[in-house]
């Protein structure tokens, strides 16, 4: 399985001119046994990579120009036929009936639709929900999270503005958003950096997941830590990460591995642009956790990857300096993966 794995990373500008940085953008692809990386994508920024879990020679890209596909693991990639034109795609999800068809979450806050496994696109919905916060970028459909029983029901994770769900398979969506507003009251969860609004940090949404053990149990992972509802999203609960990770409770990313689904793995750091973070562990559905990881990262952790059909391979990649970080036997060793020369912010990571 290692021999054939792929790992993918995506670079991407930044929104802020204080945190602009000189370098390469787009994806780099590398093997992952003693692999060397290869810019194989360099005229768009790179925001989401999917490798297909059924076929891995079908690579997705979300970029700042719609979806960019490779079908051959990328050697090379083109622009799919998408309805809007420099329209920035953050987060892909794969039916679970029907591999074949595709979600994309974009920014502004779109939902587009795939049947033919990201060839073609169109425009499926744009979600009418209210406007929590005034930002200073277009909300991000970051994530999308789909019930492994009744999958017409999806939620999705926005930065920044909560969450929403579909009882419709993304056709029409409803705000999830207003406990979370209630529990910014709470002054330990108080948060704004730019907006004035104190329920900032519990709107920031970047990542959300559904533990296909107890698949009504739906973890989203916000800039004030990990949140928790077993009723749609009607009330949330603090998991209160950080009795676990008392410095990093900024969450960019929390997944479920798809061979393993007890586990469940959650990046955490200080804040979007801190020089610390780690990777955490739980078994017990986001009760306890413990790190996973054996390295230091000098950036805040942007994504995370566990390969599709081996549990023994895991990825991360940091925001700064082209950071990329794996193990390929369960967590026991891990080695250090920089990219190559000088790059700009790394903002996800895909393997397969």
């Amino acid at each position: 399985m290692l021999e054939s794995t792929n790992i993918y990373a995506g670079v991407c500008s930044s929104n802020y001119a204080k945190l602009d940085r000189s370098g390469k953008i787009g994806v780099f692809v590398r093997a992952a046994k003693d692999g060397e990386w290869k810019h194989a994508l360099d005229s768009v920024q790179a925001f989401k990579i999917l490798v297909h879990p059924d076929n891995p020679e079908v690579v997705l890209v979300g970029t700042n120009d719609g979806v960019w596909r490779s079908t051959d693991r990328g050697v090379s990639f083109k622009q799919t036929d998408f309805p809007d034109t420099k329209k920035e795609i953050w987060s892909f999800l794969v039916d679970k009936r029907d591999p074949k068809r595709i979600l994309a979450g974009a920014a502004p806050v779109e939902v587009y639709s795939s049947d033919d496994m990201g060839a073609s696109w169109r425009k499926l919905s744009t979600p009418k929900t209210p406007e929590h916060i005034k930002s200073p970028f277009a909300t991000r459909l970051m994530q999308f999270a789909q019930h492994p029983q009744r999958p017409d029901e999806i939620f999705a994770a926005l930065e920044i503005n909560g969450v929403i769900h579909s009882a419709d398979g993304g056709e029409t969506w409803t705000d999830r958003s207003d406990h979370l507003i209630k529990l910014a009251q709470l002054p330990h969860l108080r948060d704004e950096i730019f907006s004035g609004n104190v329920a900032e940090g519990m709107l920031d949404a970047h990542s959300i997941a559904i533990n296909p053990n107890h698949p009504d149990d739906v973890i989203v992972a916000l800039r004030t830590g990990l949140f928790h509802t077993e009723d749609q999203g009607r009330t949330w609960q603090n998991l209160e990460v950080g009795r676990f990770a008392p410095t990093t409770t900024y969450a960019h990313d929390i997944q479920v591995s798809s061979s393993e689904p007890a586990a469940l793995y959650a990046a955490l750091s200080i804040s979007a642009t801190s020089h610390e973070g780690g990777l955490y562990c739980s078994l017990d559905r986001g009760r306890t956790w413990q790190r996973f990881d054996k390295v230091q990262v000098n950036g805040t952790i942007m994504a995370l990857t566990l390969h599709a059909h081996d549990p023994a391979q895991a990825y991360i990649c940091g925001r700064h300096d082209g950071e990329v970080f794996g193990t390929q036997d369960g967590g026991e060793t891990w080695q250090a993966m920089p990219l190559p020369g000088e790059v700009q912010h790394t903002f996800t990571i895909s393997c397969g």
